[in-house]
């Protein structure tokens, strides 16, 4: 009888990556562990639902950055349509806002890409396992800087603007009147403590904000 016995994989893992070479590194990777399975593989954030909704995954591996929708974003739809799925945020970005915005969205866990396979693979079995994963480091710089000081409507409007939109076209597009808007930018340029509003983009940016 064959004496290589691996037993069928139990965890399913959806991954989302926008870089090829690296999305694949790391479905090999957690290929290669005996109890997971990648039943998933996106780079877009916008195709994560459906994927989700196709393979039921037990833990899907999020990154932020992506095009169509962000990893939170997609993390606050995966919550309320794929509940059984428990997230796992893994970024580049240790931004301590980012931290408390994936909280908010239901996220599970929140590392960063520099940890070994190892402590990845350790964390997809502890979120599956029920525990909360977040790295230790981002931690502690969540809890010193304090919540985000923008309001949802300040930070759609920042959000809107980053393109170098027109208060009219911002207007237009989160269907407010142009004094409201100019309220929200006002407001978000002083929370901001900067001078305009392209420096309050990369300022609330920097702090994970947007």
């Amino acid at each position: 009888m064959p004496q290589d016995h691996r037993p069928a994989p139990e965890i399913r893992v959806l991954l989302a990556e926008d870089q090829g070479m690296m999305r694949g590194a790391l479905a090999l990777l957690l290929g290669m562990e005996a109890d997971m399975e990648v039943v998933a593989q996106v780079g877009a954030g916008d195709a994560i639902l459906g994927a989700a909704l196709a393979s039921r995954p037990d833990v899907a591996l999020l990154d932020i950055e992506l095009p169509g929708l962000s990893g939170l974003d997609a993390a606050a739809l995966l919550r309320d349509r794929v509940p059984g799925c428990r997230v796992l945020i893994l970024t580049t970005f240790g931004r301590p806002g980012y931290l408390r915005r994936a909280m908010e969205a239901g996220a599970a866990g929140f590392l960063v890409k520099d940890g070994p396979v190892e402590e990845l693979a350790g964390a997809i079995r502890r979120v599956l396992a029920g525990e909360t994963v977040i790295d230790p480091a981002l931690a502690a710089a969540a809890l010193s800087a304090g919540p985000s000081p923008l309001t949802a409507r300040e930070r759609d409007a920042l959000n809107a603007s980053a393109d170098g939109a027109t208060v009219a076209d911002i207007a237009a597009k989160l269907h407010l009147s142009e004094s409201t808007v100019r309220n929200y930018l006002s407001s978000a340029i002083g929370k901001t403590a900067t001078r305009n509003r392209m420096e309050a983009v990369r300022a609330a940016r920097r702090q994970g904000w947007l």
